[in-house]
């Protein structure tokens, strides 16, 4: 085997003694404990990236070696190599994040954001290469589905320069080990890390940003950085962070940059302490670019519906796209989307494709955009300053035209109010059948 091979095309170097056969030959070992925690000992030497992340404490007395050994033997029997498929392990991780996210319910939402909804914003703006930034990047899903957009789009994923930070230790692993596992190199910084009070990335100016912060967070601590240089659209409130992840991101963008965030709701129509006036701001300086009102129960940490805004540093010279100066387009999503089981609710591909093929007919150079009544609509900031610059797409889309079958009112409750009396009827004459078939049994009425 040759090592430079495996470095060569982004794949992990996992030494002999830690691989997955010499740990299964001796699963029925007493000793496996510490050949797992060996193996990760010898994963991280190999490979410094990982250092400090993969967990080793197998080898403590109260595990079960048994137990851990049947483990093992159970995992063995998964064919992880069918058919060819190149990333079954790091999809077999996707999936079990997916799954532990729902168990967890509300917690799941801290390092976990539905792929539908990942997909939707990285096919919006497209991160096929350049520079891109997470400030809150969760389990890695936005980088690993700009990952999969480039390589659906045939281009190189070396390409792509990927950065991010994370708040919490073992999210922060997570992620290092979701990115490990797929190949991608990644700048997490040196350790997890607070964005707002530590950035880790101060210089950095990102060609695409991608985010689902943490909604309306309160204690985040703003009343210690009313002075800083990134609240250049005004100070956030120091009870709700949505505005200053906002502004976060806008100070992180190239000069032909765009951002993707997911926000709760309630920051398109917020006046709460100074949030309204950024607002204005943002759309002043025209940085807003899109506005996608998405439906309820597409969480696993919430039931409330969100919205995606789509932040642009230049939308009137960027030779890449038309001119769409001082132009929103709002998009009303909250109809699409289908039920997966009782509490939660799915974009399909066929969503995902109508809601970015509806922007990018909007911004492209050759587009052939055209307002949907009820779904979408191109705005300019005249009237978004006549609704005070509220941006809740239903404001701007209105009501979808019901289709006219040329039957008039009057024929149609004609018609109703005949059937109606044909159902009376019939439920007369099954109730008098009941009747007669009761009393014929001794029980009258």
């Amino acid at each position: 085997e040759d090592r430079d091979e495996y470095e060569a095309e982004n794949i992990f170097w996992v030494p002999k003694e830690a691989r997955w056969s010499f740990i299964k030959d001796n699963a029925k070992d007493s000793k496996i404990g510490q050949y797992i925690d060996d193996a990760m000992i010898l994963i991280e030497k190999e490979n410094p990236s990982l250092k400090g992340v993969l967990d080793k404490r197998y080898a403590r007395p109260e595990i079960d070696k048994r137990r851990l050994g049947e483990l093992i033997d159970l995992i063995s029997t998964i064919k992880l190599h069918q058919n060819g498929e190149k990333d079954l392990l790091g999809r077999v991780y996707e999936y079990f994040l997916g799954q532990f996210a729902s168990v967890e319910g509300k917690g799941g939402g801290e390092f976990y954001t539905p792929t539908s909804i990942v997909k939707t914003l990285v096919d919006m703006i497209e991160p096929y290469q350049g520079r891109v930034y997470d400030p809150c990047c969760g389990s890695g899903g936005m980088f690993v589905q700009s990952e999969k957009f480039v390589e659906d789009h045939q281009g190189k994923i070396e390409n792509l320069s990927i950065y991010g930070q994370e708040m919490n230790a073992t999210t922060w692993k997570l992620c290092k080990m979701n990115l490990a596992i797929r190949g991608l190199d990644a700048n997490l910084g040196p350790h997890h890390d607070d964005t707002f009070h530590h950035d880790l990335h101060k210089t950095l100016k990102a060609d695409f940003i991608l985010a689902n912060p943490p909604f309306n967070i309160s204690d985040w601590g703003g009343n210690q950085l009313t002075d800083d240089v990134r609240w250049k659209f005004g100070i956030p409130p120091a009870g709700n962070a949505n505005y200053a992840w906002l502004q976060h991101m806008v100070y992180h963008l190239a000069p032909n940059g765009s951002a993707g965030i997911v926000l709760a709701n309630g920051s398109l129509s917020t006046n709460t302490s100074n949030e309204g006036e950024i607002r204005k701001n943002l759309l002043e300086e025209d940085m807003v670019d899109a506005i996608v009102a998405l439906p309820d129960r597409l969480f696993y940490s919430t039931s409330i519906p969100v919205s995606l805004w789509i932040l642009n540093r230049n939308k009137k010279d960027n030779p890449k796209f038309r001119s769409r100066e001082h132009e929103v387009i709002f998009i009303d999503a909250r109809n699409l989307g289908v039920m997966i089981d009782r509490r939660h609710r799915e974009l399909t591909e066929e969503d995902i494709t109508k809601i970015s093929e509806t922007y990018h007919e909007w911004r492209n150079i050759d587009g052939e955009y055209e307002d949907i009544k009820g779904f979408c609509k191109s705005t300019k900031i005249e009237e978004i300053r006549e609704h005070e610059y509220v941006l809740t797409p239903g404001r701007y889309v209105g009501i979808e035209d019901i289709e006219d079958d040329g039957i008039s009112f009057d024929e149609k409750m004609e018609n109703m109010t005949a059937e109606l009396a044909e159902l009376f009827a019939k439920s007369r004459h099954l109730e008098e059948e009941i009747r007669n078939n009761l009393g014929g049994i001794g029980y009258e009425f």
